[in-house]
């Protein structure tokens, strides 16, 4: 079995003192999630996070590395998946363009909001941890 390896990045803004998470909608199905891709090269998983999300959103994203969470499942090609997320806080005004050929559609979420709109449950126990990291709840 092939490991595939991703870095990705659970990105929000602050609204009135509260996270709002941003989620992205794939082209090719009904699936919503995160920011994340397969590492280039020698990309590092930081490197790869930054770098898929200026693909897939435009923005030019710092990383807060304290928070780092690994989600490792089995893919239906028979390859196995680690990705590994990091939080970046961005601007509440960020524009976003989406890469078309990859997202359909994308939205800034309120923390239950966006656990409702996840598409998987292992993504909601990540938007559980990064929510828990950033407001320290």
């Amino acid at each position: 079995m092939k490991t595939e390896l991703d870095g990705g990045a659970i990105i929000y803004r602050v609204v009135n003192g509260q996270p709002e998470y941003l989620l992205l909608k794939s082209a090719t199905s009904d699936f919503w999630g995160f920011p994340k891709g397969h590492i280039e090269g020698t990309e590092s998983y930081e490197e790869a996070a930054v770098r898929e999300a200026k693909e897939e959103t435009n923005l030019t994203i710092q990383l807060d590395t304290g928070f780092n969470h690994n989600l490792d499942y089995d893919m239906n090609n028979g390859n196995h998946k680690t990705v590994k997320f990091f939080v970046a806080e961005v601007p509440d005004d960020s524009a976003i363009t989406r890469q078309e050929v990859e997202i359909s559609n994308y939205g800034w979420f309120a923390y239950q909001a966006a656990r409702d709109r996840l598409t998987y449950d292992n993504l909601r126990e990540l938007l559980d941890a990064a929510e828990k990291y950033l407001t320290k709840s």
